[in-house]
């Protein structure tokens, strides 16, 4: 059986980057999500974000999931219109209330 470690500065940097950007999200969109936005958001450098997560494409799919998990609708709504993979996956009832909401907001 093994012991369960410390989270490391790269899982905790990852899981404060994901939080700030979700948060971001929340507030100006999942399209104008960047490297630059969040870090500010985050308050560290925009270095840490491309060292945690190498790629833009690597940093929206795990926004994404985490919008998933935590069935942010708002987030979701966006990455449905967007075309974006991991919103696709999401479950079907879960793309639906989010696609509700999205249409809700355009009346």
């Amino acid at each position: 059986m093994s012991e369960r470690t410390a989270p490391t500065s790269k899982e905790v940097s990852r899981e404060v980057i994901i939080s700030a950007a979700l948060d971001f999200c929340l507030k100006n969109g999942y399209n104008n999500l960047g490297r630059d936005a969040i870090a500010a958001h985050a308050g560290v450098a925009k270095g840490k974000i491309h060292y945690v997560f190498n790629t833009m494409t690597q940093l929206r799919r795990a926004v994404m999931r985490a919008a998933v998990h935590r069935e942010l609708r708002p987030i979701i709504a966006q990455g449905l219109a967007q075309g974006d993979k991991e919103a696709h996956a999401a479950p079907e009832w879960l793309k639906r209330e989010s696609l509700d909401l999205l249409m809700e907001q355009g009346e």
